[in-house]
């Protein structure tokens, strides 16, 4: 039988507790169904209790399938062991289509609540488009007040047992902590080595926003990922001197800043790497002194969102400057 490992937890302003590592369920092309479920029940066997998908990846029915199989099969106990986060598309976020796409969601995975659901972006689209191709024109304005409002209905009636945003800025997010009455949890952004995101850090830890962070090994063949952080030499080094993987090293790097952290292989090998041993040792302060000094770029940029007739005319208009 496999060790399982177990993920320490962090307690979000909503009072429920959340897994500090996830495992994310994005990846183009998507596996057939029965294989994602494989992948994913081999996940839950290994320790991850943390599953991140989103209505645009179309993974929210192997999640489903994959809960439901591991819990028939004995390896967890109930649907409390483990937390789920899902997104609101965007084509979905009007006021009065929030509601309905959790339903839907629900619907796909099988559950009668998530543990976290997010906002994807701070963008509308037209309903009904193919979210798989982005058409700048289909762009519409964002209704925060609106869409958060239902976002809130949806935690009232217990569809979600926390809720908050995905890809905010310190300045979108400070607007919407002015005209929230539940205030989000959780700020799910772009974090790794190579954008290490101190600004929006300090602000979310100002506010009790908890940060989670996706693609903390710079989306490595990803279609906007980069090799700044797998082909960091000053990674190398420490990873080396500390008899570590590059991997090892850089989520460690995430965890050690007390924010949670989303990685994503479907390689059952890899899995176990990046699960292992991320929570037994510690950076010394001459590691984290090297790691400051890795030269800073955003990967995820949202330039598909942006178009001259549309609610962001510039990447710097879409993120508040704080590029």
């Amino acid at each position: 039988m496999e060790k399982v490992v177990h993920v320490p937890e962090v307690v979000l302003n909503s009072g429920y507790k959340m897994p500090l590592l996830g495992m994310g369920t994005f990846n183009f092309p998507m596996p057939p169904i029965d294989e994602l479920t494989s992948i994913l029940v081999d996940a839950i066997k290994i320790g991850y209790r943390h599953f991140d998908t989103a209505a645009s990846y179309g993974s929210e029915e192997g999640v489903g399938r994959a809960v439901a199989e591991a819990i028939e099969r004995g390896i967890i106990k109930s649907r409390q062991q483990v937390f789920i986060t899902s997104k609101l598309c965007c084509t979905q976020a009007h006021p009065q289509l929030v509601l309905p796409a959790l339903k839907n969601t629900l619907g796909k995975l099988g559950l009668d609540f998530v543990d976290l659901y997010l906002i994807h972006w701070s963008i509308s689209m037209k309903p009904d488009i193919d979210i798989q191709i982005i058409k700048k024109k289909d762009m519409v304005p964002f209704d925060m007040k609106g869409v958060w409002e239902a976002m809130e209905e949806c935690f009232k009636l217990g569809l979600a047992k926390s809720i908050g945003v995905s890809n905010f800025s310190c300045t979108k997010l400070s607007h919407l902590l002015q005209i929230a009455n539940i205030p989000p949890a959780v700020n799910q952004v772009e974090m790794n080595v190579a954008w290490q995101q101190q600004k929006l850090l300090e602000f979310c830890r100002e506010k009790g926003v908890h940060v989670s962070g996706y693609s903390p090994l710079g989306a490595n063949g990803g279609p906007w990922g980069s090799h700044a952080v797998m082909r960091c030499p000053i990674l190398s080094h420490i990873a080396t001197t500390r008899r570590k993987t590059i991997p090892q090293v850089a989520l460690r790097w995430v965890y050690e800043q007390g924010e949670s952290v989303i990685v994503k292989s479907f390689n059952k090998e890899r899995m176990k790497q990046n699960l292992v041993e991320i929570f037994n040792w510690e950076l010394s302060s001459e590691d984290n002194f090297r790691i400051r000094a890795i030269p800073q770029r955003r990967g995820c940029n949202g330039e598909p969102f942006i178009h001259p007739n549309g609610p962001y005319k510039s990447i710097d208009e879409l993120w508040d400057g704080e590029i």
